[in-house]
């Protein structure tokens, strides 16, 4: 049996409390973890790569058993380049399942050696999501039980910053 390669894909865009926990979930069952930020060309974030590298740096506090990389392209791609053998996702709805289960296959189709791992969050994270937690942040809402302190800060400069912009 060979060592496992996992990679958990995400935007990251931020990362929050509900990332962490799957993030210490999957270290108790890999011995490594790629945390793996996608570049989607369709999409427009609101940090940039490096920004979010470094949040997720300073949010595992540079665990050694984590390495943080970004890719645009194919999963399947990046995977076959690092060598990874297991994506790790997290289902928090069933409407999360349906897509997931859709990606999985078409994936699979395109490496076959792929496997792929899904995590329930804890409970008190079942709800929450990158897009509400910046939205929330972003409109001036506490959001410190949410994401990690470095990320509550990051967001109200953002939210400073937008803020002037919109007043030049």
């Amino acid at each position: 049996m060979r060592e496992t390669k996992a990679i958990y894909p995400g935007s990251f865009d931020p990362i929050t409390n509900g990332h962490l926990d799957l993030i210490n979930r999957s270290l108790e069952i890999f011995k490594k973890l790629t945390i793996a930020i996608v570049v989607n060309p369709h999409k427009k974030p609101l940090f940039s790569v490096e920004e979010r590298m470094d949040m997720i740096k300073r949010a595992v506090r540079s665990d050694k058993r984590i390495v943080i990389k970004s890719f645009d392209g194919l999963l399947v791609d990046f995977a076959k380049r690092e060598k990874g053998t297991t994506i790790v996702r997290g289902l928090r709805a069933i409407s999360d399942f349906e897509y997931e289960f859709q990606m999985a296959l078409m994936n699979r189709k395109l490496y076959k050696d792929l496997h792929f791992v899904y995590m329930m969050p804890s409970e008190k994270y079942t709800y929450l999501s990158s897009s509400m937690t910046k939205e929330i942040g972003l409109l001036g809402g506490d959001i410190r039980q949410f994401a990690p302190s470095l990320v509550v800060k990051k967001l109200a400069e953002k939210a400073r910053e937008l803020g002037r912009q919109k007043r030049k």
